[in-house]
Parts: structure tokens; C-alpha cells; sequence
């Protein structure tokens, strides 16, 4: 595990910091501008200095106040890919991938250069290229480096609609195929929800919540953050077969509860990830008959919250082991009279599998 207990106090910001994390897999650090998302990574990377705690990697101590342990930013095996790309003007792209790379590995640069689809750029320099090319290098660079943990400090931030639409796939990739742990600032829940397997959202330097992205986007500390229209929950789901007629395929939540979602391009038995618009449930305490709504999921009623000063109620539902949230108006959960416990049905409209885009009724 990643373990990370720090104090730093920074300005009016006070960092107090107490976080476990996984060692693979993206972590999606989240709050708003000046939460302490930067100041945090900076304090793990060792560019600034805690007052007082311990940063480890595993069994390597990077920062220990008691021990007197400060690892200098060179020692510590980090790659950081800050928000601009940074490239040395002077040098080709295939000096800047080399730059830093005590031991060249050719087969490791080649490997590296073809994942982040950069090996036809090595001749240019940085005045040549696109955003989306600098990031890519830039990110080359960081992974030559051998790190033992990726630092990426809002890569997308600079860069127009376009430029970001050219990056994301291989960043995408890159979560697939790098084994360590990539620590990735963000304020854009789009890029969460396609890149993030771990969420840690940070206000006024604190740990709000932390987690596994499906418990923490269904949290109710996250939907505070999340306009309602953009209120949802994400689950995890296994590619099970194709309709035999319609351009549809089945996912399963478990052994008896399955989604239909518009055609996908994957192997039985691989995982995909579902995100259900909670304004797109709506609850029955009888089965539906007749309906055009194809996916219909038995479930109960694990909470039921009250919005202040609206007429809207936020059920959370529970299907098995998965939580669903459902936005009904307040007279509709006075009428079916929900109580916690309730056997329902969730009538589901609408299911998008984010790494895909697509939806399916």
C-alpha cells in the first residue's frame, strides 16, 4: 500500500492528510481549485516539504519526520507529468525521452514510444507539435524514467476540446498497460469516471472520502458535488452475451440481475463499468408488465434522504451487493410510502458504459 499521514500548512491552507492507497491502477485525486490536490502530490513527490508525518511506497520510506527520513525528489523513483508539458525546446523528442534515462533500454523506449504513439515524432522538437503530442512526450519521459509511481497533476487542464479528445485514448491505454500506481489530479469528473479505478476527493486540505470509485461516486458525501442532472451511480458489470436479434448485449451485476446496454466489443467475462443517471430510475413496488423499459431490477430500499427546500427525494437502493441511487419527487415517495426495507423494482431508462460512451434504453 501506498500510505501517506501528513501536515503541512501552506499559506491559508492546512494540509492534514491521512490516506492508504492501492499500489496499481489510477487514483483520481478530486476537489475544487485550492483544495490541495497539487499541494498534496507536491508534498509526495518531495518538491515541498511536510511539517510533520510519513510518505512510504510499499517498504520504501520517502518522508519519515521522527526517523529524520526526506528522501530528495531524485531518490523517490517518481515520474510527475505536470500540467504543461515541459519539454526541452533545444532537444528532439527523442532527446527529451532520453533525458533523465540513466540506463537506456531500447527495448523499453520502443515500447514505451509505441504505447503513447509518439515513435514518428522522435525527429521533431516540441515547437512542432500539438498539446496533446507535448503531453504525450512529456508522459514518455516520466515512464522512461523507471518510476515506482506516476504523479499527473491535471495533464488535460491546457488543453482545448480537440487536444483532449486525442489524448484520452492513450491515456486510457496507458491505465491498461503500466503496472504502478498513478496518482492523477483532476477537477473534471469526466475524466474520472473514464480513467479512475481508486477516488480520493480533498476540500480545505482534508480527505473527504476515499475509495473505490463505484463507493465513492455513490457516496453521500460525493452527490453534494454532483449537479443533479449529473447525479449517478457507477457499477461494475461482466460482459455475459449478445442479444440474438437486436444490437444489444447483457451485462451481469450478479447471478441473477443483469443490464442490457447497446452493442459492445468485448469478450465475455470482461468487466465493464455502468453509469445509471439517478433522474433515469424510477421505483415500482410491483414488477411492470408491458413496459418499454428494458432493464428492471429487483432491489430494496437501503436509504431514503430528503432533500432540504425541494421537492425531491434521493433513495438509495440495493441490488445485491451493488447500491443504485433513484431521484424521485417527494409526493411519489409519500404516495408508494418507501420505507427502509421496502422489496422495490427500479425501472432503469437509460445505461451508458463509460469507457465506450455508449446507451442503451
Amino acid at each position: 500500500m501506498i500510505r501517506i499521514h501528513v501536515k503541512q500548512t501552506l499559506g491559508d491552507l492546512n494540509l492534514d492528510v491521512d490516506l492508504s492507497l492501492p499500489m496499481q491502477g489510477i487514483t483520481a485525486i478530486f476537489g475544487r481549485s485550492g483544495a490541495g490536490k497539487t499541494s498534496l502530490i507536491n508534498v509526495i513527490s518531495g518538491l515541498t516539504k511536510p511539517d510533520e508525518g510519513r510518505i512510504a511506497l510499499g517498504d520504501h520510506v520517502l518522508f519519515d519526520h521522527q526517523q529524520g527520513i526526506q528522501q530528495p525528489p531524485e531518490k523517490r523513483k517518481i515520474g510527475y507529468v505536470f500540467q504543461d508539458a515541459r519539454l526541452f525546446p533545444h532537444y528532439t523528442v527523442s532527446g527529451n525521452l532520453k533525458y533523465g534515462c540513466r540506463h537506456p533500454d531500447p527495448a523499453q523506449f520502443a515500447s514505451v514510444t509505441a504505447l503513447l504513439g509518439i515513435d514518428h515524432l522522435l525527429n521533431r522538437y516540441p515547437a512542432s507539435l500539438s498539446g496533446g503530442e507535448k503531453q504525450r512526450v512529456a508522459i514518455g519521459r516520466a515512464l522512461l524514467s523507471n518510476p515506482d509511481m506516476l504523479l499527473m497533476d491535471e495533464p488535460l487542464a491546457s488543453l482545448d476540446l480537440p487536444r483532449k479528445q486525442e489524448l484520452m485514448p492513450y491515456l486510457e491505454r496507458l491505465t491498461k498497460e503500466v503496472n504502478i500506481p498513478i496518482l492523477y489530479v483532476t477537477h473534471s469528473l469526466d475524466e474520472i469516471l473514464r480513467l479512475a479505478d481508486h477516488m480520493v476527493m480533498i476540500n480545505q486540505g482534508k480527505v473527504v472520502v476515499s475509495g473505490h470509485i463505484n463507493s465513492v461516486w455513490g457516496s453521500p458525501e460525493m452527490r453534494p458535488w454532483l449537479p443533479v442532472k449529473e447525479q449517478s451511480s457507477l457499477l461494475s458489470a461482466r460482459v455475459n452475451f449478445p442479444h440474438p436479434r437486436y444490437a444489444l448485449t447483457q451485462v451481469m451485476l450478479n447471478h441473477d440481475s443483469y443490464l442490457w446496454v447497446n452493442q459492445l466489443q468485448r469478450q465475455r467475462g470482461e468487466w465493464v463499468r455502468v453509469r445509471i443517471y439517478s433522474n433515469d430510475v424510477s421505483i415500482t413496488k410491483k414488477r411492470p408488465e408491458q413496459t418499454s423499459i428494458r432493464n428492471v431490477l429487483a432491489a430494496k430500499v437501503d436509504k431514503i434522504h430528503p432533500v432540504d427546500h425541494q421537492e425531491r427525494v434521493e433513495v438509495r437502493l440495493r441490488v445485491g451487493e451493488t447500491q443504485l441511487w433513484a431521484n424521485i419527487t417527494l409526493w411519489a415517495a409519500e404516495e408508494l410510502n418507501l420505507q427502509v426495507g421496502d422489496a422495490v423494482f427500479a425501472q432503469i431508462k437509460g445505461v451508458s458504459v463509460t469507457q465506450d460512451d455508449l446507451a442503451a434504453m
